[in-house]
């Protein structure tokens, strides 16, 4: 994919502060990276405090303007940015393939389902409904009405940087709030291209802030700042479980969308080569960056040594690198690189047997990227490092269960609780196992991934705090619902 014939990539990305372009107050910036090759691809503001402020009262002073707007007109704003984002989705996409490695088709189809989100969310103008509600009280008229909450901290991945920009900004703007984005650092060109578009598509100045920078200098001045009514965010449990602390000591609203070690369970009826396909897709794809993605593969015991000898065959004919017909590409940075690579190293120490894989690539075509070959690990205890802790890489381990109850039993003994799924034939083992499972997704014969605008996603235990987002569900981290009550007087009707 190439990039439009006018398109200039910036050598600096700012931050967008009421409407305009800006750098961080104190003249410092941070190097983006090339995930695929190591090259230095722009710098980007390195915000702190004061920017965080000065993002924070300008979306605070175009919120009542923004929240006056009737919701119809709210989506109607909405709708001009989704289609603007349509317009440029060439150019968005290779910004998200030269930010973040993966093929430029994947980073198109991200894109579109940025648009498709949009679309969706600017409809819910129309619908942005409260409810009449029955009374006990005679002449007591009662109804509950959506309200914004205020100014929205918004906090993101850089996994799939577009789709996570659009999952919190078109929520948050529809119910009536001025939004600041706190951009990942490894993806800062995403959010600032977004913005733009959104302001030229007719978001008014301050609505809509993005702040660059690092998650201890710009994030935690977020989420501390008083008027943040609501810190929506976005990546792992460890950090999430620090806004927690920090936004709840003010009692603010907090929507968490955390980590995940998502089961993936082939039963002994399952059809081995298809769900080899699907393992291979929730493992790898993406480089296996995504919460939803199936790093414990628990097989029946009578079918465990096909099933891990087909997978194996498949993962060994995946092609890694950054280009379209490439399966899978680098890992985001190479602080994450070798995390992953000690994690391995320490599993293998402990017992478990890598059967492909575990190493960093050092070919003259990939040495220069941060690229982990796909690796299948087998024998780790399901209590170990490995088993219990989200890597966020192409890391699979396999793991077997004698029967149907034991391999519920290990797919639930985890501190996650996100997405997972079954492979079987059996209408009752699948509709059992969905029910029983300890997730906020269960699929039948798929992947562990694959969320849509409309559908609610999120997870339980350590898997975020029981908000969903996107979907209508969104609408409730977003907006406040009021009771509103009218005494009627027969006697001056």
């Amino acid at each position: 994919m190439s990039m439009p014939d006018d398109f200039r990539w910036p050598a600096e990305i700012p931050n967008w502060i009421d409407g305009r372009q800006e750098p961080a107050a104190a003249g410092e910036w941070f190097d983006k990276l090339s995930p695929a090759d190591g090259a230095v691809l722009c710098r980007a503001a390195r915000s702190r405090r004061a920017d965080v402020e000065r993002a924070v009262a300008a979306a605070r002073a175009a919120q009542p303007g923004w929240a006056a707007l009737p919701a119809v007109r709210r989506g109607e704003v909405l709708h001009e940015i989704a289609m603007g984002l349509r317009e440029q989705r060439q150019e968005v996409a290779a910004i998200v393939a030269r930010e973040t490695g993966k093929a430029p088709s994947d980073a198109l189809g991200e894109t579109d389902a940025a648009v498709s989100l949009g679309l969706f969310m600017a409809g819910e103008g129309q619908r942005l409904f409260g409810r009449t509600a029955t009374s006990g009280v005679a002449g007591k008229l009662a109804m509950t009405v959506r309200q914004p909450v205020g100014v929205a901290g918004l906090i993101i991945a850089a996994n799939t940087p577009v789709a996570n920009v659009a999952w919190k900004v078109f929520p948050a703007l529809v119910c009536g709030n001025g939004a600041v984005l706190k951009a990942a650092e490894d993806t800062p060109a995403t959010a600032w291209v977004f913005a733009r578009i959104a302001h030229e598509h007719g978001l008014p100045p301050g609505v809509l802030e993005v702040v660059q920078g690092f998650g201890e200098e710009a994030g935690t001045p977020l989420v501390e700042s008083p008027d943040v009514g609501v810190v929506s965010f976005t990546g792992s449990s460890g950090v999430g479980r620090q806004i927690a602390e920090t936004a709840g000591r003010r009692l603010a609203k907090v929507s968490l969308e955390l980590g995940g070690k998502n089961p993936l369970v082939v039963a002994d009826d399952a059809d081995l080569d298809h769900a080899v396909r699907w393992t291979v897709a929730s493992a790898f794809s993406n480089a296996g960056q995504r919460c939803a993605s199936g790093s414990r593969a628990i097989v029946f015991d009578a079918v465990y040594e096909a099933f891990r000898d087909r997978l194996l065959a498949r993962t060994r004919q995946l092609r890694v690198g950054p280009a379209d017909g490439d399966d899978l590409g680098p890992v985001i940075n190479e602080r994450q690189l070798t995390r992953m690579l000690a994690a391995v190293e320490r599993a293998r120490s402990e017992g478990a047997r890598v059967l492909i894989g575990g190493h960093r690539l050092d070919d003259p075509e990939h040495r220069e990227g941060f690229y982990l070959a796909p690796t299948v690990i087998e024998g780790a205890d399901p209590h170990s490092e490995l088993s219990c802790t989200e890597l966020f890489g192409p890391i699979l381990s396999l793991y077997r269960a004698p029967d149907f109850a034991a391999a519920l039993a290990l797919a639930n003994d985890s501190p996650y609780g996100l997405t997972a799924a079954i492979h079987t034939r059996s209408v009752h083992r699948a509709l059992e196992f969905a029910h029983r499972v300890e997730a906020g997704v269960a699929v039948v014969n798929g992947g562990t991934f694959g969320s849509e605008p409309h559908m609610p996603f999120g997870g339980v235990k350590q898997s975020g705090n029981g908000w969903r987002e996107p979907g209508t569900e969104a609408l409730d981290v977003y907006s406040e619902l009021k009771d509103i009550v009218l005494f009627v007087h027969p006697d001056e009707v």
